[in-house]
């Protein structure tokens, strides 16, 4: 990890920093290409930077009926559940933009036939997404690709179904394809519980399947210093 590609900062300035840039790459991405296309991601990390970014004055300069935005994983409960992410990620930002509601592509992840959903979702989903967000659970997963799972080694589909460890555990993720071409990727960690894995990732050897979030590696990575506690000699 280039020390230029770790981002880290007390928690309030978390958001403050990844909002910043992610509205740095939304613009970049219609400036290059005419339009943005924005993959979310769930978890208790993102929401202050959703918020943060639908309050910021940044967020005015965005054209955003020039984005497309589409999630890396869903679980599998109606979109109003709050565990929803697609629930969290409207309350917190959609609802706060000018994103038409026809750009805005939410997984099924509730249906009765996942692996069709799947399907549909990987038919919507384009070649490269412009930004990518992930997170990072305790254990070293990513979007719903959690250690030991078979869907580390896909390399044909873009969009399956997958099984978490706690409920609601019938999810769909994106695989790992989408994650490497990716154009942009940003990665939000915070928290103490999350920094002995957060070392491993970052400092140890390349172990995939143990830590799926390595796939993110080249990305750009967002640390609150409660996870960063062993990272002096990287974030020096």
């Amino acid at each position: 990890m280039s020390p230029e590609r770790l981002v880290i900062v007390d928690g309030a300035a978390l958001a403050d920093a990844a909002a910043e840039w992610i509205a740095a790459a939304i613009e970049a991405g219609i400036r290059e290409r005419g339009r943005c296309t924005v993959a979310l991601c769930g978890g208790t990390t993102p929401r202050p930077v959703y918020e943060r970014l639908a309050r910021s004055p940044l967020a005015s300069r965005i054209a955003w009926r020039s984005v497309e935005i589409y999630f890396g994983d869903e679980r599998a409960v109606p979109p109003a559940d709050p565990r929803s992410n697609y629930a969290m990620a409207k309350e917190a930002l959609l609802d706060h933009l000018g994103v038409p509601a026809t750009q805005i592509h939410r997984m099924e992840a509730e249906r009765g036939d996942r692996d069709a959903a799947a399907r549909d979702y990987e038919r919507t989903l384009p070649e490269h997404l412009d930004l990518l967000l992930l997170g990072m659970g305790a254990d070293g997963h990513t979007a719903s690709l959690f250690p030991g799972a078979a869907l580390l080694d896909e390399r044909r589909r873009r969009v399956a179904p997958a099984t978490g460890p706690t409920p609601p555990r019938e999810r769909l993720t994106i695989t790992p394809p989408v994650i490497a071409q990716a154009r942009r990727v940003a990665v939000l960690v915070s928290g103490a519980e999350k920094a002995a894995t957060l070392e491993r990732v970052l400092r140890g050897p390349a172990r995939l399947r143990d830590l799926p979030v390595q796939l993110a590696l080249g990305g750009t990575w967002f640390v609150d210093r409660d996870a960063a506690i062993h990272l002096a000699e990287i974030s020096a």
